[in-house]
């Protein structure tokens, strides 16, 4: 889904709110998309007082789950080919940067948490890039590192796959660019969705 928009101006409004940070553009913000807050803090403000950061995420949640007007929608296709993708008999998992919270809020706007079998949050264990996230997901569904797919638009998820010793699928429309994540050896960089059925 695309939560970029909403990621971005949830950062900046809590930076904003928070006061002492520096007001960061909207690329530089987007860079941190797929990561714990905790990291991304560290990542975007690294001169930034560690007692601050608290305050900031909380200003970062309100904005997210109550405040910030910004809709999480679903890019073309994606119910559609996960709805193919369960039906093939295919487990299905979310590893997200996102909160338990935010997760669940996405997946009742979107209305597809029924689809997934498993997910992981930020909040619930390592952050991206570490590797833990997957490890946990694939022992929770039973499945090996070898007949895993990652399907990512960030380094961040490239990265993951990669320390979890899973197979990569980088999508092109969403945080980095195709150049970016082709330099992580994916096994397909697909610019459409629907790909993934072939």
């Amino acid at each position: 889904m695309d939560s970029v928009p909403r990621i971005v101006s949830c950062l900046s409004e809590a930076a904003k709110a928070t006061g002492g940070l520096p007001d960061l553009d909207g690329h530089e913000l987007k860079q941190v998309i797929g990561l714990s807050l905790e990291r991304c803090y560290e990542v975007l403000y690294p001169e930034a007082p560690k007692s601050m950061y608290e305050t900031w995420k909380g200003h970062y949640r309100d904005q997210f789950v109550d405040l910030n007007p910004v809709p999480h929608y679903l890019f073309d296709g994606v119910a559609d080919t996960l709805t193919a993708l369960k039906e093939r008999g295919l487990k299905l998992a979310v590893a997200t940067g996102k909160s338990r919270v935010g997760l669940d809020r996405a997946f009742g706007e979107a209305g597809i948490e029924a689809l997934f079998d498993a997910s992981r949050t930020a909040d619930e264990t390592a952050s991206k890039p570490d590797p833990l996230m997957i490890v946990e997901l694939l022992e929770e569904l039973g499945v090996k590192p070898e007949s895993a797919l990652m399907i990512g638009d960030t380094s961040h998820d490239m990265k993951l796959a990669i320390n979890a010793g899973v197979d990569a699928i980088a999508v092109s429309w969403g945080v980095h660019t195709k150049e970016e994540l082709s330099s992580y050896s994916p096994v397909k960089v697909i610019e459409d969705i629907r790909e993934l059925l072939a």
